[in-house]
């Protein structure tokens, strides 16, 4: 667990579903599509198989219990056949009716220095859509740099005519001594 001043990033429970589904029900970007949750049923499903997976927290409102998101990453290695997972590709998500107040920073702050100086991280890296000024600004807030831009790159949804919608997509990253630095606040 980790606790901020407004927030706690916790383990999902199973009591959570209702929250949840307020944000994956209808995902603000295409890049969670995938998460998608069509029904109550389907939230509390997932509730059951998040509460089994360590790397995924609920962002939750230290004053009320409520979920307004989640934060998650993913390790891996230099190269396949590496043992040490030190690269981490952390992913957000927050409800839309708390979003501008800080809180996406505010978890995301606070989880970059648990995956640092608890999980052993010595490069985090996060991709986001050409169009979501929001998640670069939060990238550049928390003092990572803009390594690319990767032209037509994934496709989470479909055009109309069905075919696939391809999106541009930046990568941003910052190392264990850049974070050191205190180039984020």
């Amino acid at each position: 667990m980790i606790e901020t001043e407004r927030l706690v990033l916790r383990p999902f429970q199973e009591s959570d579903a209702e929250d949840v589904l307020e944000y994956l029900h209808s995902p603000a970007v295409h890049c969670f599509y995938s998460m998608r949750l069509e029904s109550l049923e389907a939230a509390k499903d997932e509730m059951k198989k998040r509460t089994e997976d360590d790397m995924y927290l609920a962002i939750v409102l230290r004053e009320t219990g409520k979920v307004i998101g989640e934060i998650f990453s993913f390790a891996e290695g230099t190269d396949p056949e590496s043992e040490v997972k030190d690269n981490y590709s952390p992913c957000w998500m927050l409800n839309l009716n708390y979003s501008g107040k800080g809180y996406a920073y505010e978890a995301a702050n606070a989880y970059f220095d648990y995956l640092f100086h608890e999980r052993g991280a010595r490069r985090l890296y996060a991709y986001t859509e050409d169009t979501n000024l929001p998640s670069q600004h939060l990238c550049e807030r928390l003092g990572m740099r803009r390594e690319g831009l990767f032209l037509e790159y994934v496709s989470f949804i479909k055009n109309p005519d069905g075919t696939p919608l391809y999106e541009n997509t930046m990568q941003y990253a910052i190392l264990k001594r850049e974070w050191e630095n205190g180039n984020h606040s």
